[in-house]
């Protein structure tokens, strides 16, 4: 949304605000299971969690022009529930499978903590937060192998020669960015208001990509189910002062949730 300039932008300069949000529980994520690119429902929980998102947007007076989504049901259903909550059900709506979850590899379907009981609490740190380093690789033998590459979301793409067994925050950032910048951030800036319902991953990409933030400074991010957040950014594509990073929810609903995305790894004491 285009507004006049604020802190430390220049007179009469525009600024765009956009909002984001990473999808409501899914069925994987109340199971604490590596999900990815497995096409997982929302939870009950998931699916209040969207309507309260919707309620939390139309309560701050927000209203949208476009919508962008990944190609996964969880982050689709997300997205039809706030706005439905807005009425505004019959805006444009881009789905793509560069705004996915990343892929977690030969990790998914495998719960979180039996993971850490196997491998350690400090490898799965490392496979979930890690800027650059991948999980092993999905393989035939994976449960969940010919259900993922074979799902006719993927239709459009990738093309199966370039269809990921495994990705880093790295390579899902390489395949995310190029969306942000050819489809999104044309969108913003003409003027039109933006809504993003993703992921986990692929937001943490824009979060790093916008703030400029390092590879250590990220895997320490956690973004909750459900919250929006929005960001104020200048002409640039750049957050203006206290642009960045802002959920629309009490300060002490978004910390719990950021820690509960946080211990999902951890072994149970």
């Amino acid at each position: 949304m285009a507004t006049e300039g604020k802190r430390g932008c220049s007179c009469g300069s525009k600024t765009y605000r956009i909002i984001m949000v990473r999808h409501g529980e899914s069925e994987w994520n109340q199971k604490n299971l590596f999900c990815g690119w497995f096409n997982a429902d929302l939870s009950d929980r998931g699916r209040e969690e969207a309507v309260k998102a919707g309620k939390a947007l139309k309560d701050a007076g927000h209203t949208f022009d476009i919508a962008f989504t990944s190609v996964l049901i969880r982050a689709q259903k997300t997205l039809q529930s706030i706005l439905q909550e807005l009425k505004l059900e019959g805006i444009p709506i881009v789905k793509s499978w560069r705004l996915n979850e990343r892929h977690y590899g030969g990790l998914t379907g495998l719960n979180k903590v039996d993971t850490v009981a196997k491998y350690g609490e400090e490898q799965v740190a490392i496979w979930r937060r890690s800027y650059d380093t991948p999980p092993p690789p999905i393989t035939k033998e994976n449960p969940y192998y010919d259900i993922i590459l074979n799902d006719s979301i993927y239709n459009e793409g990738p093309p199966k020669n370039e269809f990921p067994m495994f990705e880093s925050l790295e390579l899902t950032i390489k395949r995310t960015l190029p969306f942000w910048n050819d489809t999104i951030v044309p969108a913003i800036k003409s003027g039109k208001k933006v809504l993003i319902a993703a992921h986990g991953n692929s937001l943490r990409g824009i979060v790093k990509h916008l703030d400029e933030m390092s590879n250590e400074e990220i895997m320490k991010l956690n973004l909750p189910t459900g919250i929006p957040f929005m960001y104020t950014l200048d002409k640039d594509m750049k957050p203006i002062p206290g642009g960045s990073l802002q959920f629309l929810g009490d300060p002490e609903t978004v910390r719990k949730a950021m820690e509960e995305v946080a211990n999902q790894g951890k072994a149970k004491k």
